[in-house]
């Protein structure tokens, strides 16, 4: 009787352990995934590219949901290409099962527009509705991503890695707030995707399905010209804010922030410190200023030099005027070809360097060879 006593309190206490074991280890596990993430900010200008200021701007960092962002710039630039339109009737594939995030419950068979899959993407953050577009455009989401990643290439944005049309919320599916800016410039550039970016909520598949935008900004921020906002667990809140005002547009680029009313914050107080504080301008130069260069064993003892071209720069609007130091040698050696870098100009805002133009050759300069030399004696022996 002891004996069974003391078998029923050994597994009395097994079945507790098997209990409260599990709770042990899924709290563990919680803690083990508890992300913490890295706050990044860019504020930009688009016109130049010119980022003004940040913090971990280059830090790489999981994008989240992002990646639709590329999506929707290839999609414009296929209907720019006359590849697609925004009319076109296009039937939703086996593409969209098993979507990650949010989305407009497309179902294969199922026909939709183009212009509605925009809407979808842009207003819903729908990821069903960008694998229909990557479809649309590349023939499968693998051969889209690829074209995703060479356009982040062609863009300068070096520190951006796609692996799906919509974002998987992987942090080896990367990308940096100054690559963000690039991509941003890029869109806005796109005048006839505004109407989606502003857009605040609309109706797709007939109307079945509404769609509200989370950038709630395009509410009410002045001069709003889109982008997105999107949350995640590995990326955090981001804001991608974009606004024109009298001529000119900067970007605001928030990514990892944690609170979400913040973001919202920082990126209206990035944009209006931007639009109070820096204007866009042309530096003044003329190329009276630069004197001709020497040129050693050339046809010509000297060579003008110019300025190539002079681009808008991005400054402090109280900042005080901009000045230019040219630098160029005595003298350069024979042959000289015409637009060949001679020196350069440096365009100063006070001390801060903001950017150099090159001066290149305004024209060629043979070298003295042996049938100039005989050609120029004879000249002297028939004068």
């Amino acid at each position: 009787m002891k004996r069974m006593a003391f078998f029923l309190a050994a597994a009395l206490f097994l079945c507790t352990a098997v209990v409260f074991m599990p709770e042990i280890n899924a709290h563990n596990k919680a803690e083990k995934r508890e992300i913490k993430h890295i706050l990044c900010t860019a504020l930009s200008e688009n016109a130049t590219g010119t980022v003004i200021k940040g913090s971990n701007e280059q830090k790489r960092v999981p994008q989240g949901f992002l990646p639709k962002l590329m999506s929707v710039l290839l999609t414009a630039e296929a209907i720019e290409e006359g590849k697609l339109s925004a009319d076109d009737t296009v039937v939703v594939g086996n593409e969209v099962e098993n979507t990650v995030g949010a989305v407009i419950w497309l179902t294969p068979g199922e026909k939709i527009s183009v212009d509605e899959l925009l809407k979808g993407v842009i207003i819903g953050n729908a990821g069903d509705a960008a694998q229909v577009l990557a479809v649309c455009v590349s023939g499968s989401e693998e051969e889209f991503v690829d074209a995703m990643n060479a356009r982040a290439f062609e863009l300068g944005m070096h520190d951006t890695v796609y692996q799906s049309c919509g974002g998987n919320d992987e942090p080896s599916e990367y990308t940096t707030a100054s690559d963000m800016t690039r991509l941003a410039a890029e869109l806005v550039r796109h005048t006839e995707l505004r109407k989606y970016f502003t857009a605040w909520r609309d109706r797709v598949r007939g109307g079945e399905t509404e769609i509200v935008n989370e950038n709630r900004l395009v509410l009410d921020y002045e001069g709003t010209t889109g982008l997105k906002a999107c949350h995640s667990p590995q990326a955090g809140n981001i804001l991608i804010l974009s606004a024109e005002r009298n001529g000119s547009t900067f970007t605001s680029v928030i990514l990892g922030c944690d609170d979400e009313e913040e973001r919202f914050k920082m990126g209206k107080k990035m944009l209006s410190s931007a639009f109070s504080s820096y204007k866009v301008t042309t530096p003044d130069f003329s190329n009276e200023f630069i004197r001709p260069v020497a040129v050693h064993g050339g046809i010509e003892g000297s060579v003008m030099v110019g300025a190539g071209d002079i681009s808008e720069l991005v400054v402090p609007g109280s900042g005080g005027e901009i000045s230019a130091s040219v630098l160029i040698p005595e003298y350069i050696d024979a042959p000289v070809k015409k637009g060949q870098k001679i020196g350069c100009i440096g365009f100063y805002n006070g001390k801060t360097l903001l950017c150099e133009t090159a001066l290149v050759a305004m024209s060629d300069v043979k070298s003295k060879d042996l049938s100039w030399s005989l050609a120029k004696c004879l000249t002297v022996l028939y004068k």
